[in-house]
């Protein structure tokens, strides 16, 4: 890489953390909480696309992300941000527990550490 591609790279990465240091917090956190629902419905079979294989694995992991984040998260967000996102965990919740062939006992399926269970 030359002098020149090495300095315009680094004006990008500097502009980057310009960019994402004056989104406020609450921002970030319900951007990064859609992203792990959206990929948590994805892996639990509420795609759009039928083609779309179950992944309940990966999906566990993302619930327990999300659960995760969003518990943490809530007394910092407030109310009107934290509401939609704990219907959106609980909607993945129990889809996942409706997709498993052996569901999790009551309280311990994805998630439901920070939550309770979903029943």
């Amino acid at each position: 890489m030359t002098d020149t591609a090495q300095h315009t790279h680094d004006d990008d990465g500097l502009e980057e953390a310009r960019d994402i240091a004056e989104v406020p917090a609450v921002e970030l956190i319900n951007t990064v909480a859609i992203h792990l629902l959206s990929a948590a419905a994805v892996k639990v079979g509420l795609a759009d696309d039928p083609e779309q294989q179950l992944d309940l694995d990966e999906a566990r992991k993302l619930i327990n992300a999300l659960a995760g984040l969003v518990t943490a998260a809530a007394p910092e967000v407030g109310s009107m941000h934290a509401a939609p996102l704990r219907d959106g965990l609980r909607s993945v919740q129990l889809a996942f527990r409706e997709a498993s062939s052996m569901p999790d006992a009551p309280g311990k399926g994805p998630g439901e550490k920070w939550t309770g269970s979903v029943i």
